[in-house]
């Protein structure tokens, strides 16, 4: 999976940029980076959302037990890879149907906390239980939440393009060149461009960032 935003949706974050500065090395655009995705993955799906993010998904290559799945309901979109122990609980908590999955589930629940707002988005990664990465992205609050399980059992990495797109993704190797040295593993946790505290966390080869103590670590724009 796959997903590209603008600075308008999620500020570069220091650390990558400085990373990039210090080695510099090849780079491609955001545009380019979606295609080549695209180009080298069967079936592959991309679709742009406003002139400010792209997301792509593709089935190819998928482990059977940490499935990747797309959905779109009221403008948000999510990408989720993995599996949730708890889904069935959650169907029950959240009022869904025996036939919603995990990328459904995502969606309801920070559609449940948005509305009931100010929750921070520990809140919905606190009840997943599993091995999961997702991109939750809100078309109508341009809100941009990513996370994944505390233990980071599903690969997620992020970078900057050199257009100064954030981008996130399963895939290592897709942005080792598309993003140089401005490249880290994803820490544990989430983030949300409208909740404007900063969480302990880290990232590989990067300086920390700034930290407060809470009980899921987070990386917030």
């Amino acid at each position: 999976m796959l997903g590209v935003f603008s600075s308008a949706i999620v500020s570069p974050p220091e650390e990558l940029v400085a990373a990039g500065s210090r080695t510099p090395s090849p780079k491609i655009s955001a545009d380019a980076l979606v295609k080549r995705f695209v180009d080298t993955n069967s079936s592959a799906v991309s679709v742009r959302v406003g002139d400010d993010s792209q997301v792509a998904f593709t089935h190819h290559n998928e482990s059977m037990l940490l499935p990747r799945s797309f959905a779109v309901k009221d403008e948000i979109y999510c990408l989720f890879e993995g599996a949730l122990d708890n889904l069935g609980s959650l169907r029950q908590q959240y009022g869904l149907a025996k036939s919603a999955n995990e990328v459904i589930l995502v969606i309801e629940a920070y559609k449940a906390l948005r509305d009931r707002a100010p929750y921070p988005p520990n809140h919905v990664v606190g009840h997943l239980s599993g091995s999961f990465a997702f991109i939750v992205f809100d078309k109508s609050t341009s809100t941009l939440f990513v996370a994944s399980d505390q233990f980071g059992k599903v690969p997620l990495y992020w970078g900057i393009t050199a257009d100064g797109y954030v981008a996130f993704a399963d895939n290592i190797d897709l942005l080792k060149g598309a993003c140089g040295k401005s490249l880290a593993s994803f820490p544990q946790g989430g983030c949300d461009k409208n909740y404007n505290t900063r969480c302990e966390s880290s990232l590989s080869n990067v300086d920390q960032l700034p930290l407060i103590d809470c009980s899921c670590r987070s990386i917030i724009s």
